[in-house]
């Protein structure tokens, strides 16, 4: 699903890295916008916009020196699409935020940790610095 990870991901790298590094995401299985994110993006002066998840067949005709999945699923199926291209696949395992339950607030931690540890790994991949706060385009 390209609703929670990679669209934090996204809005992270858009602010992080320069403008011309082209940064998209994509899922394996449709799904709906997540309002957790929205709200811990705006946290960070981010926003998805009128972004809505697309499907890694989406974006199957473009291409890309790298492809970063943060999930199990997401990486088998990078690994399958790019199997006759010249383009790296890494895997950085993130937690699944909705495997928490509690308070709002228990929650919303949950998603801030995996905002911070996107955003950590984004830094120390690229030599990023944290968000410059570019809204998404």
């Amino acid at each position: 699903m390209n609703a929670i990870r990679s669209p934090i991901a996204e809005q992270l790298a858009r602010g992080m890295l320069p403008s011309s590094v082209f940064v998209a995401s994509a899922g394996v299985r449709p799904g709906r916008r997540d309002p957790f994110v929205d709200a811990v993006l705006e946290e960070a002066g981010l926003s998805l916009g009128d972004r809505q998840p697309l499907l890694l067949e989406d974006m199957e005709d473009a291409y890309f020196d790298l492809i970063v999945t943060l999930a199990p699923e997401a990486h088998h199926a990078a690994l399958e699409l790019t199997r006759s291209m010249a383009v790296e696949v890494e895997y950085w395992p993130m937690p699944d935020p909705t495997d928490v339950s509690g308070t709002r607030e228990q929650i919303m931690a949950a998603y801030r940790d995996l905002r911070e540890r996107i955003a950590a790994r984004i830094a120390a991949r690229f030599g990023a610095d944290r968000p410059a706060r570019r809204q998404a385009e």
